[in-house]
């Protein structure tokens, strides 16, 4: 079965919207997912999408850049139709997973993903090293435990655990956290 799926990011793109839905249309698609979201918002028909492919459909799109949001996000969809048994088709691009080429074509895009990944973790873990040789990396500060003053401050108050929580901006496993320590502190 031919599935499409078509998005715009606003309502005012009306034209564009449309012609998407045209465009697949003409192709024989026999059921559209059509729905107009931001890329990075929430996608239900997205969603719907994906969990309707069955083994031997095709996914087509008219533009990467209507299902995807990054390079990251199409190694998601493109495993994820994999396993299911389905292709996908982008018009703009000539890729159909369903050929040898239009598959290595993908793969070499996941590949590329995965490539970009291991180089920025690599940065990263460079980049921490010579800050921490130089002193200057200590890491993330621990938000609650700066906190932790007022915790007790408060408790000694009266006031319960969780509504200590919900004022300081900190989770109730802080606040037992910084009420443990403390009474581990007071004792002899």
């Amino acid at each position: 079965m031919l599935v499409g799926y078509a998005r715009t990011s606003t309502h005012d793109q009306v034209a564009g919207f449309e012609d998407q839905i045209e465009h697949l249309k003409r192709l024989g698609v026999e059921k559209v997912f059509a729905e107009q979201a931001s890329a990075v918002g929430d996608r239900p028909q997205l969603a719907s999408c994906l969990d309707f492919l069955r083994e031997g459909d095709t996914l087509i799109v008219t533009r990467l850049d209507r299902l995807c949001r990054s390079t990251a996000h199409f190694c998601e969809v493109f495993d994820r139709l994999e396993r299911k048994g389905a292709a996908i088709r982008v018009l703009d691009l000539g890729i159909d997973t369903s050929s040898p080429t239009g598959r290595m074509v993908a793969e070499i895009v996941v590949a590329v993903a995965a490539f970009e990944r291991r180089l920025l973790l690599e940065r990263q873990r460079v980049g921490i090293a010579a800050a921490k040789a130089q002193g200057k990396y200590r890491g993330r500060a621990p938000t609650a435990r700066r906190r932790f003053a007022e915790v007790i401050e408060l408790r000694r108050a009266g006031v319960l655990p969780a509504e200590i929580a919900i004022r300081l901006g900190i989770s109730r496993s802080s606040v037992f956290r910084a009420l443990r320590e403390a009474k581990a502190s007071a004792m002899p």
